[in-house]
């Protein structure tokens, strides 16, 4: 989300009354992964949406973990760089320095920590896959689309192939024009279009920000625990000012919006999306069609979710080439 601060794979391997000359053919490095329990995707799905459940009931102020699981799958992802390979959702390496002691990575322990128990129970099932998954979870459970998800992702052993610099995008950087040109940079980087950048931007439905973590306070919609079209909607429509106070003292924090009744909030990025005429034109579909915005988010989450993964092939034990 919108920063407010060895592999392995399967092939089926050739019946043993095969020739020695094609056995050879079959075996590969990445039969290791063939060989190891796969985990199940809809139990894990399951266990995942009960912790969402439970710990929304344990706090008990509309408050959630949705959110913050978004915000973990997409910060897993969203380091990556078409231009020569690096980062991505593959390795899970945010359990490592420096990814875990990254600015925009401040909070993300919580969801880490919390996921440790779906990890006890299915322990078949790696933290990258994990992690990304709880993303989807959430994303689902909220009310919104089914996201396309495939497992495959491996666990990196410490952060030495961590990209050396962050890469996930700002919130703000110091005008309205730096920072539509930052997020530009930042999404064209990952291989993604405009279309795909407002739709993915639209997970700011779900969840608010914290002062302790990013510096930034409030959630952006009245309902941060439901997937809508709600924040597009809300973008358009609502009359947003610089924020000026908080809880009757002058606001001390990093430049922020805020609605007419000071309770909901948008980020300078958030802001850009309006200000920059052509991704206000996507805006303004996806605040009218909530199915178009379902439909590219879907199409577009699973792909960022996807990026860095070299999933494993699987060809016939016969096939030569």
């Amino acid at each position: 989300m919108m920063n407010a601060a060895a592999r392995l794979g399967g092939r089926y391997a050739a019946p043993a009354a095969a020739t020695g000359a094609i056995l050879a053919l079959s075996i590969s490095p990445e039969i290791a992964h063939a060989k190891e329990a796969k985990a199940d995707v809809n139990a894990v799905k399951k266990s995942i949406a009960e912790l969402i459940e439970d710990d929304a009931e344990r706090r008990g102020d509309g408050t959630s973990l949705t959110g913050t699981f978004v915000r973990l799958a997409w910060h897993c992802a969203g380091t990556y760089s078409k231009v020569d390979g690096s980062g991505g959702s593959n390795g899970a390496r945010m359990r490592f320095n420096p990814e875990a002691n990254w600015g925009a990575n401040a909070g993300l322990d919580v969801p880490r920590k919390a996921l440790e128990a779906v990890k006890e129970k299915h322990p078949e099932i790696s933290y990258a896959d994990l992690y990304t998954l709880a993303g989807v979870v959430a994303v689902e459970e909220a009310g919104g689309p089914k996201v396309p998800f495939r497992l495959g992702r491996e666990d990196a052993d410490s952060g030495e192939t961590s990209p050396k610099e962050c890469g996930l995008p700002d919130a703000d950087k110091g005008s309205s024009q730096n920072t539509r040109s930052h997020i530009r940079d930042v999404f064209y980087r990952m291989g993604f279009n405009d279309r795909e950048i407002v739709a993915l931007l639209g997970a700011h439905a779900l969840g608010r920000c914290h002062t302790d973590r990013s510096g930034y306070w409030g959630p952006w919609t009245f309902a941060e625990n439901t997937f809508s079209n709600e924040y597009f909607r809300l973008l358009i429509e609502e009359r947003w000012s610089p924020k000026l106070s908080h809880n009757g003292k002058p606001w001390e924090g990093p430049d922020q919006y805020e609605d007419s009744t000071g309770k909901l909030m948008m980020l300078p990025s958030d802001m850009a999306l309006v200000q920059d005429p052509a991704f206000r034109k996507i805006v303004e579909i996806y605040a009218k069609d909530e199915d178009a915005f379902f439909k590219d988010f879907a199409s577009a989450f699973s792909k960022l979710l996807e990026l860095g993964v070299d999933f494993p092939s699987v060809k016939p034990w016969y096939k030569f080439w």
